[in-house]
């Protein structure tokens, strides 16, 4: 954040100074006061149940040195009527100081956001000092925190914009106008709250709508309803995709024993070889969407395939962890819709293993979608898993569709059942997927199994030996002897690193 006096910031948002007012302030916001740095402001909420001006004085602990608020606190306070306002009308002012030096990066769709705001601000670090969105921290209070964490040395302003109704995105895009928009796709996530497809594909389109003038619209050639957002943009648009339609093209896709993908970018009769850390063949789209941004901010392709290869994801999300005994875990539990789902089963299923478990819960704010969503799923996984675990009497019906398709499935009541039964039955070999929307809270599960059976981060690198693996099946014929399979003990079948959280 730009330094700037508490004066200065109650001018701004129209509040009073109680307190010190030449305070100044010089650090991020932040809304956790256990995360504040020195010279930050911390800005409380009073909820419903929790009242954030009490914690002023664990922020002043931190380092925090001044507050925003309804009213006075522990620290200096400029007080205000609706802090979210002033927040919001702060980080635009701040961002618009900035704004002849800065180019601004916005990223939504229905799922893959979040790991492709992740890409992006790997591609455009290497060019230039980048801020990028935290985890999913997406939404009115998330970016307005992402904005005020810029400063003069900041470059590339990347920010993630959700949302559940139509006029979320707009808001955000009141706040800084991107010049870079990438839209990933149109899912059915949160289709309880929009109603339909149509509602969602409105509601996404607001970004390239909102975009600065003659901006960049990057969009997905392959999902039709993104692509027609090109007809809302006045500026350039550079497509990405698998298909004829993408300026940015993937092709030629391989797998390694673990499912990482390798694939060719292409873009105006130039092409360069990827290859991703993460395991899922879906990672390639994240990948092409990201490099087309690098390309419209002026990064080279060469540049952010390099970029591309070491980048690294926010957590819970396709995290693959070796653990003792054998077993492997495949942790995808930070949320979860039909479309992600699906994704996550043909990862678990381009992993060599011995037996493939999905432990899967429940698909939230589907709307009257949701049982026959469930159904679907449970009939894919029996196609993808050798047993299907569902957790929690609403991922139930899951369960019965798998049943129904021939697969074999085990319902179970809750997290504590899950996890004794995966403590007592995983074996060497095995490859466990654990897949949910984020109130089903299976990262307890994952969580429980990399605590009780002594995890470890399986490493991104690629021995040579799997380099020629195109398929699974081709994996297990073109194996030499000295390739040992996924869950070996040997150390050529993993390199772990040191134990981390999650």
């Amino acid at each position: 954040m730009i330094p700037l006096s508490l004066d200065e910031i109650a001018s701004l948002v129209g509040g009073k100074v109680v307190g010190d007012g030449s305070v100044t302030v010089s650090a991020p916001a932040v809304i956790d006061g256990r995360e504040a740095d020195p010279g930050g402001l911390f800005v409380a909420f009073a909820g419903e149940h929790t009242d954030g001006h009490e914690y002023a004085p664990q922020a002043a602990e931190a380092g925090a040195v001044a507050a925003l608020g309804s009213r006075p606190t522990a620290l200096p306070t400029v007080v205000v009527d609706d802090a979210r306002a002033a927040l919001q009308r702060l980080a635009a002012h701040v961002v618009a100081l900035l704004r002849d030096e800065l180019t601004v990066v916005a990223v939504t769709g229905s799922q893959g956001k979040t790991s492709t705001k992740d890409m992006i601000e790997a591609v455009l670090s290497t060019a230039a000092p980048t801020v990028a969105t935290s985890g999913s921290f997406n939404n009115e209070l998330g970016v307005p925190l992402t904005m005020l964490r810029a400063d003069a040395t900041t470059r590339f302003l990347v920010l993630e914009m959700g949302a559940r109704h139509i006029g979320d995105i707009a808001e955000l895009t009141g706040l800084v106008a991107p010049d870079i928009a990438v839209v990933t796709n149109v899912g059915r996530a949160h289709l309880g709250e929009f109603g339909s497809r149509e509602a969602i594909a409105v509601a996404k389109s607001e970004l390239v709508q909102g975009m600065a003038e003659g901006g960049t619209a990057i969009l997905h050639a392959d999902d039709p309803r993104v692509l027609a957002m090109g007809d809302l943009s006045d500026g350039p648009v550079l497509a990405f995709g698998a298909g004829e339609r993408a300026g940015v093209r993937v092709r030629d896709l391989s797998l390694d024993r673990l499912g990482r993908p390798t694939f060719t970018l292409g873009h105006q009769g130039e092409t360069t070889v990827v290859r991703l850390p993460f395991v899922g063949a879906h990672w390639m789209l994240n990948a092409a969407a990201a490099a087309a941004a690098g390309l419209a901010a002026g990064v080279p392709l060469d540049q952010a395939a390099t970029a591309l290869n070491t980048a690294s994801i926010s957590k819970w999300r396709m995290e693959l962890r070796a653990l003792s005994g054998g077993a492997t875990l495949l942790d995808d539990s930070y949320n979860a819709n039909p479309e992600s789902t699906r994704a996550g089963l043909d990862a678990l299923t381009s992993i060599d293993a011995k037996r493939r478990i999905a432990v899967l819960g429940e698909m939230l704010e589907l709307g009257e979608e949701s049982r026959d969503a469930h159904r679907e799923i449970g009939t894919y996984a029996a196609t993808r898993a050798d047993l299907v675990i569902t957790v929690g009497e609403a991922a139930a019906v899951i369960a019965d569709g798998a049943d129904r398709a021939g697969g074999k499935a085990l319902a179970l009541p809750d997290n504590a059942a899950a996890i004794e039964w995966l403590g007592s039955h995983l074996a060497p070999g095995d490859v466990v997927l654990v897949k949910a929307s984020r109130g089903a809270r299976l990262d307890q599960v994952a969580a429980a199994l990399t605590t009780s059976l002594d995890s470890a981060a399986l490493s991104t690198e690629i021995p040579d030996c799997w380099q020629s693996a195109q398929t699974l099946h081709s994996a297990e014929r073109d194996r030499p002897d000295h390739c040992p399979r996924v869950g070996d003990d040997s150390r050529g079948a993993r390199r772990t690193a040191r134990d981390s959280a999650g």
